[in-house]
């Protein structure tokens, strides 16, 4: 089998956990890097034995290459992802797949008219313990799910990131930085969003960069900081959701819970591909942990993208998509429409949720 020859742009922090778990698939030959800043992709490719270190231009006219993996930061997602689409290269991304639903439309279009696919992370819904949850529910072990909750409560990065004014700036904040993990593990679980009604706001505006070489510099807070809201999925279920970068005490709310008629799912942070999956049984005094269907003991990063190169190969479609990446981008920003035009909002989109795959995706 040829594995699909793959160029990698942005070569930030991220970057190295994408290059290590990707050395070893099957599927994909990373063999050529870029970055706006010539020398981090140099590094890169000297720490990871890639042949090539070059311009984003030269990558996109490089035509040995099928695969661009984005991992810029989210203002160059669709520049990026259209530059390769336009090159003839399937694409796929760091979430969200872009700032604006504008941008990440023309995306999927563009794409569409050649043939292309496109992927999008989170694909930490394909871990074992997402995966685990997900059987669970099929299996009726809760019964027929008829609410949830989703909580991400936390003081913010600016005190250990280096760089942290993109986390503020549009694009940025709670919901684009971690909604995309909650959202896509809540969609694969029940379903299709139908409508969102919700309150933001920025609740600490003064924040200062606490580490690096930038540190002591304000940040100027332009997202909001704090959401909370609720979120009506089209099969029935009720989910209360709140993200924020405002709780800088302890907390002692859940990640997610999923509630149905015959018992109580309690699942682990979707940022991790596994976690213990719990189970407490209508009428039960006690927790039981679910025996996870394969191991994820590790970051994963990449299960989505060989996913994707494999749906290819086989003709089926993929699950860390671009049409569900679309569908959370539209349900994030319901959340900032609600809140500032004080209405429920009804999502344009749906999704259908691929059959489950609960096989160990193996990198």
């Amino acid at each position: 089998m040829t594995r699909m020859k793959t160029g990698i742009v942005g070569c930030g922090n991220i970057s190295a956990i994408y290059l290590q778990n990707l050395a070893a698939s099957e599927w994909i030959e990373v063999v050529a890097l870029a970055d706006r800043v010539l020398e981090k992709a140099e590094e890169r490719a000297a720490e990871f034995g890639i042949a090539t270190a070059c311009t984003v231009e030269e990558l996109m006219e490089n035509e040995s290459i099928q695969l661009v993996i984005n991992l810029t930061i989210p203002a160059s997602h669709a520049s990026v992802h259209l530059a390769a689409i336009e090159a003839g290269k399937h694409v796929y991304g760091e979430k969200p797949l872009a700032v604006s639903l504008e941008d990440a439309r023309l995306i999927l279009d563009e794409a569409a008219k050649r043939n292309l696919a496109v992927g999008c992370a989170p694909d930490t819904f394909l871990g074992a313990g997402l995966s685990t949850a997900r059987r669970a529910i099929e299996e009726g072990l809760i019964g027929r799910p008829v609410a949830g909750t989703a909580f991400m409560l936390g003081g913010g990065p600016e005190g250990w990131h280096t760089d942290p004014e993109f986390f503020y700036a549009y694009g940025g904040g709670p919901m684009f930085d971690m909604g995309p993990y909650y959202l896509s593990a809540l969609v694969n679980l029940l379903g299709p969003i139908q409508r969102i009604s919700s309150s933001t706001g920025i609740q600490i505006p003064d924040r200062v960069i606490g580490s690096g070489p930038k540190a002591g510099t304000p940040i100027t807070v332009q997202t909001p900081t704090h959401l909370a809201g609720t979120l009506d999925f089209a099969g029935g279920p009720i989910v209360t959701m709140i993200m924020s970068f405002d709780v800088r005490g302890a907390t002692e709310l859940p990640r997610m819970e999923i509630y149905g008629t015959a018992g109580t799912l309690s699942l682990p942070d979707p940022n991790f591909f596994g976690g213990d999956v719990r189970l407490r049984r209508a009428g039960s005094e006690n927790w039981e942990i679910l025996q996870p269907i394969f191991e994820s003991a590790r970051n994963e990063r990449g299960l989505g993208v060989e996913d994707m190169v494999k749906s290819i190969r086989e003709n089926r479609r993929h699950r860390a998509s671009g049409e569900l990446a679309y569908h959370v981008l539209e349900a994030m920003h319901a959340f900032m429409h609600s809140s500032a035009e004080s209405r429920h909002v009804t999502l344009d989109s749906s999704y259908k949720v691929p059959a489950a795959r609960h096989d160990s995706l193996k990198l």
